[in-house]
């Protein structure tokens, strides 16, 4: 999976993330993706590099233009990674929500097998107050 490392990785950086937001809206040139950043051309140049060699965006001559362009195929496989280690954390976090729960009516039965009087007891008024503080009366 270095390909995933590698457009994770370009996506590490704002400016990166802002101009893959901005060319979900349209195609665009590096000057055109330099405008609202005040950063040079070079500099964006640069993040569009990086983008470009991560398989994110594309770019292409038109006549003496270069536009870049967000590659969407390469996003719906990031998004495919992203929803297969969702799916795995949900099931796996259903799984420990089902332990948790057996474990909490396991250990519920077992108090009240070793101690018979629990459900005559009363848990609240001076008795619960007095048991709260440690057991020293207030």
């Amino acid at each position: 999976m270095p390909e995933l490392d590698t457009a994770f990785a370009a996506l590490g950086d704002p400016v990166r993330r802002a101009l893959v937001t901005r060319l979900s809206r349209g195609d665009a040139t590096v000057g055109e993706l330099a405008e609202p950043f005040g950063l040079s051309q070079q500099a964006i140049s640069h993040h569009v590099g990086v983008l470009r060699r991560s398989g994110l965006i594309e770019q292409r001559r038109d006549g003496t233009r270069r536009p870049c362009r967000l590659r969407i195929d390469r996003l719906s496989e990031l998004g495919g990674w992203i929803d297969e280690q969702r799916r795995a954390w949900a099931d796996r976090l259903d799984a420990l929500d089902r332990h948790l729960g057996d474990t909490g009516a396991a250990e519920a039965a077992r108090r009240d097998e070793s101690d018979p009087e629990a459900e005559r007891r009363d848990d609240s008024g001076p008795a619960a107050e007095w048991r709260g503080d440690f057991g020293r009366p207030r």
